[in-house]
């Protein structure tokens, strides 16, 4: 009688903490045995652990949006600075070749900084699941397409070239249109990024059982396989590509809305040789 009586109390604590419902004060010290005692203290201290990390998350929610929202005016400001100084030099018999060259990197930096704060703005927003990942089905092919043209022309001023294999054109997957643009662009980006110049940047679709995979692969400085398991942490870039613009943000955002979608992400590479990144849609 006793070992059922404790037991049922033990799993109503249980689901009280599953349910987010589990109140201290609901379990009398005096009328549990040593064992209820330590289950409610540890799911005391569990419940305590899960609200201190909503508020963490809560408050970096709210740290990035003041940022976001803080440096929005002063970039725009740089920005427009920076158009109208250009065109003064540009006017300019003795303008130098040093002044263009700051101008330039004043330029760059700026752009830098506003792709940084909207990358963070996004991650945030993502990891605290502000933002909704809503996936429809929709015909792959056309969707790959598009999201191809949007860079191709960014590609071939650096001598990247793509060209997108046959498929069938019926194929149907789940995923949300303007978040997978996000992720495949940054594939797309990278693949550009770390070609080498006038190489062909190979992207595939393929038709599984449960899934459709988009195969983007490069021919560049590829990855090694101790770094393979980094490349998707946050922040993480090679030492090799520091040089390269960028802040590495770009592949741990395509994990995550592939991961919001059910789908996944893998690479397969060896150090020299390019690289092929898989992106794996859910079909549902």
């Amino acid at each position: 009688m006793f070992y059922n009586r404790t037991l049922k109390r033990l799993d109503r604590m249980l689901d009280d903490a599953i349910n987010g419902k589990f109140e201290e004060s609901d379990f009398t010290e005096t009328e549990l045995s040593r064992l209820e005692a330590k289950w409610k203290h540890f799911l005391s201290a569990s419940q305590l652990s899960k609200e201190q990390l909503d508020q963490e998350k809560q408050n970096i929610e709210g740290l990035v949006a003041d940022i976001s929202h803080q440096t929005r005016t002063p970039i725009a400001n740089l920005k427009l600075y920076s158009a109208l100084l250009e065109e003064k030099l540009k006017k300019r018999e003795d303008a130098g070749g040093e002044e263009q060259e700051l101008l330039q990197e004043i330029i760059a930096q700026t752009e830098k900084l506003e792709f940084l704060v909207q990358s963070l703005t996004k991650m945030s927003r993502l990891e605290s699941n502000i933002i909704k990942v809503s996936p429809q089905k929709g015909k792959v092919i056309p969707f790959v397409r598009e999201t191809v043209s949007q860079i191709e022309a960014a590609a071939r001023e650096k001598r990247r070239y793509f060209e997108i294999g046959e498929a069938d054109k019926g194929c149907m997957a789940l995923f949300d249109v303007k978040w997978t643009k996000e992720a495949l662009g940054n594939i797309l980006d990278n693949a550009v990024k770390y070609s080498y110049e006038d190489s062909t940047i190979q992207v595939l679709i393929r038709e599984y059982e449960l899934y459709v995979a988009i195969s983007v692969k490069n021919k560049g400085i590829g990855i090694s396989e101790q770094e393979s398991s980094k490349i998707f942490g946050r922040f993480y870039r090679s030492e090799k590509v520091l040089q390269k613009e960028g802040v590495g943000l770009g592949l741990y955002l395509a994990r995550k809305i592939l991961q919001r979608e059910n789908g996944y992400i893998e690479v397969r590479s060896e150090e020299g040789d390019g690289a092929e990144f898989i992106l794996y849609l859910w079909k549902g």
